[in-house]
């Protein structure tokens, strides 16, 4: 692989993986971070991807990977060092507004923005284990499969993962999507 196929590989999977980061994430800050390293990864490895291969679950694998490999760090910092952390997640959110049309009547857009941060909080709130399959289906629309090679899982636990995920967030947006 050359370097201008990585161009284009970043021009054309680069908005659907930042994305993703941010889901994964929860703020545009850490989001940056993990959204170039996944891509300093990537090149750093240039010689030995396969270009054949799918070149975005590839990219997502590397983004998930570097993730729980940060968040591991810093769980194991805080039991060291008993720091605190700063609660990102409300200052730099994506905004619904930035995700909708305008187009769309306000009354329907207010009562949409609603139900979408309610899916997203509640989806914000699941454990990681549930959440990161649940991004992949949902948000990057990946295949059980490929989110089994991902994350290197059985696809049997991935699909019993996104069975629990569906079921909690069934409960918990019950009377908010029923409106």
């Amino acid at each position: 692989m050359t370097n201008l196929e990585m161009e284009q590989f970043i021009t054309e999977y680069g908005r659907e993986i930042y994305s993703f980061c941010v889901s994964l994430c929860g703020s545009r800050q850490e989001a940056d971070d993990l959204y170039q390293d996944t891509f300093l990864t990537a090149l750093e490895k240039i010689d030995r991807i396969d270009i054949a291969g799918n070149i975005r679950s590839y990219l997502l694998s590397v983004a998930v990977r570097l993730w729980k490999n940060r968040r591991r760090k810093r769980a194991w910092r805080r039991r060291i060092a008993q720091e605190q952390e700063l609660n990102e997640q409300t200052a730099d959110r994506i905004t619904a507004e930035e995700m909708q049309d305008v187009s769309v009547l306000p009354e329907e857009r207010i009562l949409e923005e609603e139900r979408l941060n309610a899916v997203r909080r509640a989806v914000s709130r699941l454990p990681d284990r549930l959440r990161v399959p649940v991004l992949l289906y949902y948000m990057e629309e990946r295949q059980i499969m490929e989110i089994s090679e991902i994350l290197r899982l059985p696809e049997g636990t991935v699909k019993s993962r996104l069975h629990q995920a569906r079921k909690r967030l069934e409960r918990e947006l019950e009377s908010v999507l029923n409106d």
